[in-house]
């Protein structure tokens, strides 16, 4: 893969942007505020990274990273992303997202419902279950002895496959968590969401943000991708 295209300039939109130019990748990156608003995050970001519009960003490259609130995909023009292999970041958080009938009834998982709005796109769940500035903390060069491992799921084996190399050239091993119906496991509040990859997983909630990472090995996420529950989706306040 020489280039990815990024819709979607927030946390983790940006730490993905960060570990792909250091891994020789061109990055298209676009938000809902125009590319003039991008131009801090690209001149950090270095000579590989391009800001555009949310059409350059979606024809970039193999694949296309979506990282915008929930709320937010039906702006996204679905015939942009048709054929393509999305990675989708997104999680269902009612506080921002108002709560939404189909997730709380647990008919579909949030990024079944995500391949509801993009219905032609190749949909691949990533990067979800990992707080943003842990990415960078956590990424390491293939072969590490404390390289850790992310989880992914999709309906499609081509895309599931394509996303995967990009991960792992990004400095993840990955774990093939199914598909998207059983994305669940790595959703908010699940066994396999935030808390394992934190060097102390029972940290209060409210220090998770300022607790330090500590690398996850494949194995141990799959461990945590079995044992994990389903949470009841109408109960989530945050």
């Amino acid at each position: 893969m020489t280039a990815l295209g990024i819709i979607g300039s927030g946390n983790i939109g940006s730490a993905v942007a960060r570990l792909a130019v250091a891994a020789d990748i061109d990055v298209v990156i676009a938000n809902s505020r125009g590319p003039q608003s991008l131009a801090a995050l690209v001149e950090e970001l270095g000579s590989r990274a391009t800001a555009g519009t949310v059409e350059q960003a979606a024809r970039a490259g193999e694949a296309t990273l979506l990282s915008i609130p929930l709320t937010a995909y039906t702006s996204v023009p679905a015939e942009l992303l048709r054929g393509r292999t999305v990675l989708d970041t997104g999680n269902y958080y009612p506080s921002r997202d108002g709560r939404i009938a189909e997730l709380d009834s647990e008919k579909v998982t949030t990024t079944e419902l995500a391949q509801q709005l993009l219905p032609d796109a190749l949909l691949v769940k990533a990067f979800n279950n990992i707080l943003a500035h842990h990415i960078p903390l956590l990424a390491r060069p293939a072969g590490a002895p404390d390289r850790s491992a992310l989880p992914l799921a999709g309906d499609d084996p081509a895309a599931k496959a394509r996303a995967a190399r990009l991960i792992e050239r990004l400095g993840f091993d990955t774990v093939d968590a199914g598909t998207l119906a059983e994305s669940w496991r790595f959703e908010p509040e699940s066994g396999a969401y935030t808390q394992i990859y934190l060097a102390d997983p029972d940290v209060p909630v409210e220090r998770i943000l300022q607790a330090p990472a500590a690398p996850l090995p494949a194995d141990k996420l799959r461990t945590a991708l079995q044992a994990s529950h389903r949470v009841k989706v109408a109960d989530r306040t945050f």
